[in-house]
């Protein structure tokens, strides 16, 4: 079994996992959150998005976050924009890495922006130019990698052209994101398999939600296609407010503990994680859907 010795988890809870939640979280509870997340020995850590606050009100107080949050050494902390506007504050709250995302589904770029995605990716060339003056990182995300809810399947090919205009761009890191939670794992063994061959030079990132139970298994095959770094959501909250369906992520201790399990190394303390959850649970007010806080772990059972 072709399995990798360690794995990398992103921890995008406060982005991906709060963005879609009824309740707002007031930034007194992030900043315990984000205290968490560094705590359990996570070394990268999604913060926020710098977006338009109307568009997504649990991002609001991002800046604040950022200007806010004590920035510990070995830790990338990255957040999500949308055009150079959000480059341009991640950058003056001290945000070294952004990531821009674009989805590689036409039908839903069609219907949220009214433009195919090559052109979305054509309007980050300010942000690149900008990135590159003030020697900040860029990332791309590409949503709705393996199924739309609009389209239905989304074929390789057209994931591919997507990858192809990051990389003109000189974007070399790319996640891959199952958005609405319609991948299998014979379709992300494929996917995966096929463009990391294809494209050596990306360091590709794999973003599952379990809105049909299958992201672990998900994580599993593309841990067989060679891929080592997995995004995660503290007690699995999480869900796009653009993407009808689009349920929360993968739980953060749910990897770790399967990983745990598996002898596979992430460096990452399953009980700090799974105090992280806790605390994101509590905070939320509701039971969410983390197997991990439900049932805790296997060696839990041993007496």
């Amino acid at each position: 079994m072709n399995l990798p010795d360690k794995v990398t988890i992103c921890e995008v809870g406060l982005r991906d996992g709060l963005q879609n939640e009824k309740r707002l979280f007031t930034l007194q509870e992030k900043l315990a959150l984000l205290n968490s997340v560094v705590k359990s020995g996570i070394k990268i850590i999604e913060v926020g998005s710098f977006v338009n606050p109307k568009a997504v009100p649990a991002m609001a107080d991002t800046d604040e976050l950022a200007k806010l949050m004590p920035k510990s050494s070995g830790i990338e902390y990255r957040a999500l924009v949308a055009n150079l506007r959000g480059v341009q504050r991640a950058h003056e709250c001290g945000i070294s890495k952004t990531k821009l995302t674009v989805s590689a589904s036409e039908a839903h770029c069609l219907s949220n922006l009214n433009k195919l995605p090559a052109e979305i990716i054509h309007g980050f060339k300010d942000c690149v130019e900008y990135a590159q003056k003030q020697s900040l990182q860029l990332s791309g995300a590409i949503s709705t990698a393996f199924g739309c809810p609009f389209q239905g399947k989304v074929p390789a090919l057209q994931v591919e052209n997507v990858v192809k205009e990051f990389l003109n761009l000189g974007i070399t890191e790319l996640s891959l994101s199952d958005t609405t939670g319609m991948a299998n794992p014979k379709q992300v063994y494929n996917l995966c398999t096929m463009l990391k061959t294809k494209y050596p030079q990306v360091r590709w990132i794999l973003h599952f939600h379990n809105t049909r139970g299958m992201a672990l298994a998900n994580i599993f095959a593309g841990m067989q296609a060679g891929i080592t770094t997995y995004d995660g959501s503290f007690a699995g909250l999480g869900g796009c407010p653009f993407a009808p369906g689009a349920s929360g992520n993968v739980a953060t201790e749910d990897i770790v503990h399967m990983l745990d399990e598996m002898g596979i190394e992430t460096n990452i303390d399953l009980l700090d994680v799974i105090e992280t959850a806790k605390l994101a649970q509590s905070f939320a007010g509701r039971i969410t859907e983390s197997f991990i806080l439900k049932a805790g772990r296997c060696q839990d059972l041993v007496k």
